[in-house]
């Protein structure tokens, strides 16, 4: 895997009493905003969303996956990512085109859009009966300080969430990753304090990323003995398909299908991860009414 390519990585540090997961994640954040359109505000809350996903995706067991919504109350409404233990990862907002003025730091204003009161869901595909579900209340709408407070009240487990997404003046994404740190009971007080104490002097970042350090080196900084024990590619990847489209259809009934008929003499279903719309035509539609229906 070359340096430069999107990927996700897994490790431990500090004797293992620290779990690390990072995320290099520029690829898949510029090809959500170009498939949505998203404006550059959109464009760092959304791709925030998804590389958190994505970490969180990779703590998952093979085969299973979890889906992250942001409902804040700010413009960009509900911002949804979902993603896979293997590296799969999709994401859209309810309003794409939204932008603000820079917040009083200079940065894109994140929390402007996504708000400062909401909640953070976080449904988890494990193979059971039912999926599980988590909750936590948005506490800054940065996301970063979102999701660190969700695993901290819904999960019980203390992290360091570090998130980031540069944005170039043409609008497309220049840098995008993060890293989530998990401390574990045995920690000790001298090693704990030393972590806080490098965390406050990093920079963000977009600002390694962008000058070519990896995740693996950013983590790097904060302790002395990261030993990575897997790393996987990180890609977009959205599972809808024409079949399943078909399958929805069908799942409409025969009534609803005839209504389409008659008013539109077509059915157009959008997929809302990936913006690809799937036309079905008149005699598509007669043929769907026919296999299922009569």
């Amino acid at each position: 895997m070359q340096a430069g390519e999107d990927r996700l990585f897994r490790g431990t540090a500090l004797g293992g009493n620290v779990r690390v997961f990072g995320a290099l994640s520029t690829k898949l954040a510029e090809e959500i905003r170009r498939r949505h359109g998203l404006l550059p505000t959109a464009a760092a809350a959304v791709g925030r969303t998804v590389t958190a996903a994505a970490m969180m995706g990779f703590m998952l067991k093979d085969g299973q996956r979890l889906t992250v919504q942001v409902k804040g109350d700010g413009p960009i409404g509900q911002i949804v990512a979902d993603a896979d233990s293997a590296g799969h990862a999709r994401a859209y907002a309810d309003n794409p085109e939204v932008h603000l003025p820079p917040n009083s730091a200079g940065k894109l204003d994140v929390a402007g859009v996504v708000g400062r009161q909401g909640m953070i869901y976080v449904v988890k595909d494990l193979g059971l009966k039912e999926p599980y579900r988590g909750a936590s209340p948005i506490v800054s709408g940065e996301i970063a300080e979102d999701i660190t407070y969700y695993f901290a009240s819904s999960e019980q487990t203390p992290s360091v969430v570090a998130l980031g997404v540069l944005v170039e003046t043409d609008m497309s994404v220049k840098a995008a990753g993060g890293f989530i740190l998990q401390v574990m009971p045995g920690i000790s007080e001298q090693d704990l304090n030393e972590l806080e104490s490098r965390l406050g002097k990093l920079s963000t970042v977009t600002a390694y990323i962008d000058r070519g350090i990896g995740p693996e080196e950013i983590v790097g900084m904060l302790v002395d003995d990261l030993k990575v024990m897997e790393t996987i590619p990180l890609s977009f990847r959205c599972n809808c398909s024409r079949e399943r489209v078909e399958s929805t259809l069908v799942s409409l009934g025969k009534e609803e299908l005839e209504s389409l008929l008659k008013e539109m003499g077509k059915a157009e279903v959008n997929c809302h991860f990936c913006n690809e719309t799937y036309v079905f035509g008149r005699e598509e539609l007669e043929t769907i009414l026919l296999e299922h229906f009569d």
